[in-house]
């Protein structure tokens, strides 16, 4: 009776195929309910209305249960996905790394595996949007049930891919709607645009720049194929090296708009002749600036009608590139047009720019046109401007001023006498007429340490970057931004503790290898690892090469070290430890960990503990 039950319902479901629909449902399986890919049946009850299938054939699919390899007896063990407040959520407020860990891995397995996504390209994604993920987790009611709970809610809830890509190339959430395209939820249907950004991300621009230039140049990621890539070799055949292309693509996306820009052509032509490589502007350039190369070439060609030549122009780009770079010369346009207004040469201009390159920081040049204007409206001669503002360039360019009405009125004087006075002290102004309680001198002297401060930062910027590229980081690749932050020191500093750990007997390429796995063993004074690597060898017995393994090992502070290892060699005198345990056993675990599984080893061993730690801690 059984099997013929079986049989007539294996043969009604035989004539459902391929007739039989119903709305696609969640992706939660019970004792009440089947799912035979989109068709649904429930047990029990009739199928949803079929004229041709008969109540006691939807009767007996009840017995299907009873087969292992249709449905089990109770219900599948998932992850119930909801989709609350995410301030609702259990866990979206504070989420574990393994949590995140395992969304990552969850979204991973979907772009790459159900997606089809190239392997590099779901994997940033999945490490590089953190707010897409937070907002899948906050789905998710138990952090216990993450994995499956989302790999499952992917299965059946198509996301919009687009959100998590835009965020991994380093565009923040509040940037993405206007950016989202319309009626396109699966990067797959973008082909064009995936074949752009493949071709800069292969000529090696850092996936998190990219946002920027979709941002502002989205032009270029409708370029249909092979035209983005011979736009990138055109400014190659400028002369410019592969690692300039990538830092101007980067700072200026619109570059690769329409043909080569013809401005900046002419700029790198103009710098040639002035006695400047073509890739000295890479170093110079700043991402979050704004660069019209129209206007910096109008600049040069001004200076050069102005009389300034090839030599001294050189002579200033290069010792201050800010001149031609920092608001694409619009500042110093506007500066030499006053005080060649004012009547000083152009030679004594640029002594001027020399002597005070900080001229264009900040508000200096805005406090100078407002001196200049002030001096001018109480009546002051343009000769008598010209020497002051020779003279007090530091001065002027400090402070601002107030309106002349103001002092004039709280000081109960004419503009005559203002201006005698002004004359006869020219620090009097500042004095008198300073929005800022500072005096003018310590403005000044302000002024001065703060550019003084950003020339020594730009010169350490270049050291380390230096030092970098000698170890084989990429030019303005994520790795190298990374790299930078984590550094501490000058670039000579850095090398010297390169050498220190070359002088101990490590080969190059050993050591640069430990220094990419831990960056703070640079971080140590020459003096520190010296005494580290002396300690290691010649009083623990270790061999050098045990470094290698574990660089962090030159991380730790000496008293930890000395501490831990102090310990673990009375445990071996005491016959309670082994011979010779990995660094990293002795030294990675936290306090409790080591007196769990080091200290405890022998009946002694907490009284000898605390002796240790306080024969330590009193040196």
């Amino acid at each position: 009776m059984i099997v013929r039950q079986i049989l007539r319902s294996i043969t009604c479901i035989s004539r459902m195929n391929l007739q039989f629909h119903c709305s696609w449902v969640s992706p939660v399986v019970s004792e009440n309910s089947l799912n035979f890919g989109r068709v649904r049946f429930l047990c029990g009850s009739r199928p949803t209305h079929c004229p041709w299938v008969s109540s006691v054939d939807s009767l007996n699919l009840v017995n299907l249960q009873k087969i292992r390899f249709f449905c089990n007896s109770r219900p599948v063990n998932a992850g119930k996905i909801s989709f609350p407040d995410p301030s609702c959520s259990t866990i979206v407020n504070r989420i574990s790394r393994v949590a995140r860990t395992e969304a990552q891995d969850a979204l991973f397995d979907y772009l790459h595996c159900t997606r089809n996504l190239h392997f590099t390209d779901a994997e940033h994604i999945s490490k590089n949007s953190p707010a897409f993920l937070q907002n899948l987790l906050s789905k998710v009611e138990s952090e216990q049930e993450v994995s499956r709970s989302l790999s499952r809610f992917l299965r059946y809830n198509p996301i919009n891919e687009f959100e998590p890509f835009f965020e991994s190339l380093g565009l923040s959430p509040s940037e993405l709607p206007s950016l989202l395209p319309r009626n396109l939820i699966f990067l797959s249907d973008d082909d064009i645009m995936l074949e752009n950004y493949h071709v800069l991300c292969n000529y090696g621009i850092p996936r998190t720049k990219i946002g920027k230039i979709y941002k502002e140049a989205r032009e270029i990621f409708a370029y249909d194929y092979g035209i983005l890539a011979s736009k990138l070799q055109a400014y190659e055949e400028l002369g410019l090296s592969k690692a300039t292309v990538i830092k101007l693509v980067i700072c200026c996306p619109s570059l690769l708009i329409g043909n080569v820009n013809k401005e900046f052509a002419q700029i790198l032509e103009k710098l040639k002749h002035l006695g400047i490589e073509q890739d000295w502007i890479r170093s110079y350039l700043l991402d979050n600036s704004i660069y019209n190369w129209k206007r910096m070439l109008n600049m040069i060609c001004f200076l050069e009608e102005m009389g300034c030549c090839e030599k001294d122009m050189g002579r200033l780009f290069k010792m201050h590139p800010g001149f031609l770079l920092e608001d694409s010369g619009k500042k110093i346009y506007m500066l030499v047009a006053l005080l060649l207004k004012l009547g000083l040469k152009m030679s004594e201009v640029l002594v001027l720019f020399l002597q005070y390159p900080q001229i264009l920081g900040g508000n200096f040049a805005k406090n100078l046109w407002g001196a200049v204007h002030f001096m001018a409206e109480i009546g002051m001669e343009t000769q008598d401007i010209a020497k002051i503002v020779s003279m007090q360039t530091l001065l002027l360019g400090s402070c601002s001023l107030k309106k002349p009405s103001t002092i004039l009125k709280k000081l109960d004087m004419s503009k005559d006498r203002l201006c005698e006075i002004i004359k006869d002290d020219p620090r009097k102004l500042s004095s008198l007429a300073s929005k800022s309680k500072l005096s003018s001198n310590e403005h000044a002297a302000s002024m001065g340490r703060l550019h003084k401060l950003a020339a020594e930062d730009r010169k350490i910027l270049l050291e380390k970057t230096s030092f970098l590229l000698r170890l084989g980081y990429v030019e303005n690749s994520d790795e190298m931004m990374k790299a930078l932050k984590k550094f501490r020191g000058k670039g000579d500093q850095l090398q010297e503790r390169f050498d220190c750990l070359l002088n101990a007997g490590l080969d190059y390429h050993v050591v640069s290898n430990m220094v990419k796995v831990a960056p703070a063993v640079l971080n140590q004074t020459k003096d520190v690892i010296e005494k580290k690597i002396d300690y290691l060898v010649n009083h623990l017995g270790y061999p050098l090469k045990s470094v290698v393994a574990f660089p962090s090992y030159l991380c730790y502070d000496i008293e930890r070290i000395n501490l831990r290892f102090s310990m673990y060699l009375w445990l071996r005198r005491k016959g309670a430890a082994k011979r010779r345990v990995a660094l990293s056993t002795i030294l990675a675990c936290s306090d409790a960990r080591f007196v769990r599984y080091f200290v405890n080893l022998h009946p002694e061993g907490s009284a000898e503990w605390e002796r240790l730690q306080k024969s330590i801690s009193s040196i």
